[in-house]
């Protein structure tokens, strides 16, 4: 109520944003890591991610910081890095699409049941990751369907922002592109990065953690979930300001 004493509207949800390779799709242990392990093996670098480390390495957002990062850490020369990062991201790249392709992942439990929930309010659906395009719409195109990528008011990559997460600069792009306030966007996330992206853009944001992601910091967050499955469009409406 306000100083007049009439009720204030509260502020309607009116987009739903998703992230992908943890939220529309858990892919980052049977995806990204063995994928980046085939690049190394065909490079013959030596080099071999673990289940463990990798979940380590998931505190630097997007597949090519990742790797820039592992290799200053390991004291790779500048120029050697440049080169290994282009070509192992590029291999790497090759093999999970491959994967995606083959039916070998699958969508998380929830998500088009979240979906459709929100096309049946009118809320508009959108996606936004720091993976690059390329696999982000080989992901919606066989794991949602065509379809679903019609339906979809945008799907915005990494390779489409100059910074990723936890830049909120992906999901202001979001916004301006939906036509959408920040304020009227919920986003599900699965990582603290994102989270924080999320927040910076001004935009509600609830967790649907992973196996890598559970015992991160998610306390700016506006609610925690175990599974994208527990969430209801209802449930993220109320949590609205």
């Amino acid at each position: 109520m306000n100083k007049e004493g009439t009720v204030e509207a509260r502020p309607k949800l009116e987009a739903l944003v998703f992230d992908c390779c943890g939220v529309v799709t858990d892919m980052e242990r049977d995806g990204h890591r063995v994928a980046f392990n085939r690049a190394f093996k065909k490079l013959k670098i030596g080099i071999y991610w673990s289940e463990k480390e990798y979940g380590e390495l998931l505190n630097t957002s997007g597949g090519k910081e990742r790797l820039e990062a592992y290799l200053e850490a390991q004291d790779w020369p500048p120029s050697d890095r440049r080169y290994l990062v282009t070509e192992l991201h590029r291999i790497k790249t090759e093999y999970v699409v491959k994967l995606v392709e083959s039916g070998f992942l699958d969508v998380r439990p929830g998500v088009v049941r979240l979906m459709d929930e929100a096309f049946a309010e009118g809320v508009k659906v959108a996606i936004c990751s720091a993976a690059n395009g390329r696999l982000v719409e080989a992901i919606v195109m066989n794991m949602l369907g065509p379809d679903y990528r019609r339906r979809l008011s945008g799907v915005f990559a990494g390779d489409v922002v100059e910074a990723k997460k936890p830049d909120p600069e992906v999901y202001r792009l979001a916004s301006k592109r939906l036509g959408i306030a920040e304020t009227a966007c919920m986003v599900v996330e699965d990582t603290r990065n994102g989270l924080l992206a999320a927040k910076k853009a001004g935009m509600k944001c609830v967790i649907a953690t992973t196996e890598y992601t559970r015992d991160q910091d998610f306390s700016e967050a506006d609610a925690v979930f175990s599974e994208v499955e527990e969430i209801r469009l209802s449930t993220l409406a109320r949590l609205m300001p």
